[in-house]
């Protein structure tokens, strides 16, 4: 891709964009500084220390709420950004193309590397955080999070992180490992360099800013609630929170671990995951093995998937009670389905490695445990359903996009239950089924529970 965009002096399409964008807010920016001196009647240093005043309490805060409203609009700007990502790979298949008609290959893996890795990274979490940063502490009665200026920190690594994974595209081509950063591929000359460098080095800050970000939401709610707010009458919000950050701070580390060892096989030529043998002057041989990235990513990428749907699941349960205007059916189930799904999330991973030659008493075990977890989730659905059947409901926006959510949601974890089976996998496996799956479940559910939110 770099040498095509060298021959022909060119930009290639998603640095074309990059600087479209760019070059509009600029000039937006521009319109809005001269109309407000024009208006105004101000000088050009007034109005900017006007803006400068304004924006200082927000680039400064440790308060939860200002902190919350940041992750929010963080998020959402990520999510505009994944958006368009996303319109260029269906624009890209639209019609069959050769390398090049509109992305090149490289571009196009690109694309879809870095479409998959904001939306769930820099978009879906950075909004569950900032739900959960305003409305904990009034939900708990308590002034602020346990750790302010640690809450802040934790902000600010996500944008600075979010760019670390996006110079890609200024230095050759941005990381196009696919969101998964499957090796050898990940490991591989072929990869783009530095880009997916980049994006190893922003995944880890962003996996230090969930880290801290879980440090204190835990100790917040076990040391900081009101007198009389008690675990079990916390409300299903806080609850879902709560069991989140335990699968953060048991997952997070050993992805973060993974990409450090990746790191050390791209920059140092270490053998942790390339596949390849080397061997010492005493005949002894050292082999790595591409299947441990594996175990360490989905060890941590399927507790992710729970990280970005329990939450959600807490923002559905308060919606359905508001507006359904009575309490929710089952309170105690609920929150015990939601410890049940936490704790099974991290017994399940192997069935994303169906295909891999995984023992078959392992892969055996995985498909019965992926099968338990329909048995949770099922009750959280019939209480809300039962919430419903015995309230009075009112159909405003919220409720709209909550029961939107229990549609497609459950269809999500339907073709889930259908993937669980090990030969239907197989079948499937790299499938627009799987594709479909995924996006019932992330669009359905943590979308649409937090634009109802």
């Amino acid at each position: 891709a770099v040498a095509v965009a060298e021959d022909h002096g060119e930009l290639s399409t998603p640095q074309k964009l990059i600087y479209g964008f760019t070059i509009i807010a600029v000039t937006l920016g521009v319109v809005v500084i001269g109309n407000r001196m024009v208006t105004k009647e101000q000088s050009f240093e007034e109005v900017l220390k006007c803006y400068w005043k304004a924006a200082y309490p927000w680039l400064t805060t440790t308060d939860h709420k200002y902190i919350g409203i940041l992750y929010i609009c963080t998020g959402f700007a990520w999510f505009f950004i994944a958006g368009i990502l996303g319109l260029i790979i269906r624009w890209q298949l639209f019609e069959p193309r050769l390398d090049g008609d509109f992305l090149t290959y490289q571009e196009y893996n690109s694309t879809f590397t870095m479409h998959g890795t904001t939306m769930i990274f820099m978009a879906a979490m950075p909004i569950i955080f900032g739900f959960a940063n305003y409305l904990i502490p009034l939900q708990i009665g308590c002034r602020d999070l346990a750790f302010p200026r640690l809450n802040a920190m934790s902000y600010w690594l996500l944008p600075t992180g979010g760019i670390v994974i996006y110079m890609g595209y200024f230095t050759g081509g941005a990381g196009d490992v696919g969101w998964t950063g499957y090796v050898p591929y990940a490991t591989d000359a072929t990869a783009t360099k530095p880009g997916t460098d980049f994006w190893v080095a922003g995944q880890i800050m962003l996996g230090a800013s969930s880290t801290l970000t879980a440090i204190n939401f835990l100790t917040t709610i076990l040391r900081m609630r009101a007198p009389g707010v008690s675990f079990m009458r916390m409300p299903l919000f806080t609850w879902s929170i709560f069991v989140t950050v335990f699968l953060l701070l048991l997952a997070i580390p050993v992805f973060a671990v993974a990409l450090i060892l990746l790191m050390a096989d791209r920059t140092f030529g270490t053998l942790y995951f390339s596949g390849s043998c080397a061997g010492d002057l005493m005949g002894t041989t050292a082999c790595s093995d591409p299947i441990l990235w594996q175990h360490l990513f989905w060890y941590f990428g399927h507790p992710e998937v729970y990280i970005v749907i329990l939450p959600a699941f807490g923002v559905l349960s308060e919606i359905i009670s508001t507006f359904s205007r009575r309490p929710i059916f089952g309170y105690t189930s609920m929150v015990y389905a939601m410890t049940t799904i936490g704790v099974i999330s991290f017994v399940v991973y192997g069935h994303h490695m169906f295909t891999t030659g995984a023992d078959p008493l392992f892969r055996f075990i995985v498909m019965l445990t992926t099968m338990l977890v329909a048995v949770p989730t099922g009750i959280k659905i019939f209480n809300w359903l039962a919430t419903m059947t015995g309230g009075s409901i009112v159909t405003k926006t919220p409720m709209i996009f909550a029961l939107g959510t229990i549609i497609t949601f459950t269809i999500g974890g339907i073709t889930g239950i259908i993937l669980a089976s090990i030969p239907l996998d197989i079948a499937f496996h790299d499938t627009y089924f799987v594709v479909a799956h995924f996006h019932y479940v992330l669009v359905g559910g943590t979308l649409f529970s937090f634009l109802g939110g």
